[in-house]
Formats: C-alpha cells, structure tokens, sequence
C-alpha cells in the first residue's frame, strides 16, 4: 500500500512487526500508559476500557458489535509506548 500523506504512520505500524499481541495483552500494556488526558486517575487504563465495554451493553444489550468498539477504543494509546505522541 501507498503511504498516504493522512495516515503516515502506516509505513512504521502497518505491518504489525513492531509486535505481535493479542487484545487483552494490549489492554494489560495499556495498564504502564499515563494517559495524558487522564493523569489523575487512580485506575488501570483497562478498567476504563471494561467500564466502557460494559456501559454499552447495558445501554444497547441487542448490539454485540457495538460492545467490542467500547472496549477497544483506546487500544491506539498503546503506541504512546512505543514512541508515538499522546
């Protein structure tokens, strides 16, 4: 794939070679992040992904997909660890 001006990102990150890692490894890498939108918090940034997840089920119990994008949505912050700006 062509490298494109919006995503440029996606020549280092987009083979998936920096590392290999399942969804709870993410979210458990996750956890050694200090999100800096969040700084105070005194919870694994996990949790806020479960919190999340479970919100919408109990909000929207019919839509399973929807479930799944609350708790991936921060997944992204894990390349903070990985050198990428917050």
């Amino acid at each position: 794939h062509p490298v494109s001006p919006l995503f440029p990102q996606r020549a280092q990150f987009g083979s998936c070679s920096l590392r290999r890692m399942s969804v709870m490894e993410a979210l458990q890498l996750l956890d050694q992040l200090v999100d800096e939108s969040d700084p105070d918090v005194d919870f694994p940034n996990s949790f806020h992904a479960f919190q999340t997840a479970e919100g919408i089920r109990r909000a929207h119990p019919d839509k399973d997909w929807f479930h799944l994008v609350g708790l991936l949505h921060d997944l992204g912050k894990v390349l903070a660890l990985f050198g990428e700006p917050q």
